[in-house]
Formats: C-alpha cells, sequence, structure tokens
C-alpha cells in the first residue's frame, strides 16, 4: 500500500499536460513499452522535454526504464496506478461505497 506522500507524488507527476499525454502513451503501448524517440515523436514533443517530463515520472513512480541493448525502454507502472487508485478508493466517501455519478454530470453536460 502506498502512502500518501507517493500518492501525491504521483498525482503531482500527473498533474502536467504532456506528462499527462505521455503517461497515456505508455498505458497504451502496455507491457511491451517504448523508447524515448518513438514517444517524443508521437507526442511531438522534443528530446530534452520528454527526458524532463519521463524524469518527473520516474521520480513519481509512474514509469519503469529498461536497457535493452543500447535502447532505453519505458513503461506504465501499472501497480503503482492501481495502489494510487485504491488509495483514493479506499479513502473515498469515509471508506463507503461511493455513489455512482453519471458521466454526463462530470462533464457538464
Amino acid at each position: 500500500m502506498l502512502t500518501e506522500t507517493q500518492v501525491l507524488q504521483a498525482l503531482m507527476g500527473l498533474a502536467q499536460p504532456v506528462r499527462l499525454r505521455l503517461f497515456r502513451a505508455l498505458v497504451v503501448a502496455g507491457p511491451e513499452g517504448v523508447t524515448p524517440g518513438t514517444l517524443a515523436q508521437a507526442l511531438e514533443v522534443s528530446p530534452s522535454a520528454l527526458s524532463f517530463h519521463l524524469k518527473e515520472l520516474l521520480h513519481a513512480g509512474l514509469v519503469t526504464q529498461e536497457r535493452r541493448g543500447r535502447h532505453l525502454i519505458y513503461r506504465a507502472a501499472f501497480d503503482t496506478m492501481r495502489d494510487v487508485l485504491a488509495y483514493l478508493t479506499e479513502n473515498c466517501c469515509a471508506g463507503g461505497v461511493c455513489p455512482a455519478v453519471p458521466v454526463s454530470a462530470l462533464c457538464g453536460d
């Protein structure tokens, strides 16, 4: 189980548009992961900006990095995200069942 500090780090890591898009791209890539070059091209982000944002997501515990030969492979840290969601769910509504909210209510429709 994550601590409150770890949950806050993860949420802060996602609280930036490029990092949120980056994390979503890694989720879509799945367990195979993807190289920084592929990410930079897909997200239209400069390599230096991508490096900065990947470092922030690594610090937040939301991505993992593996060296494969000369390449780095990044993956979404699914276990960490599950733990963040579990923490939020457990601490939502004082531990009771959270009421269902229609998506239309969230989107202002």
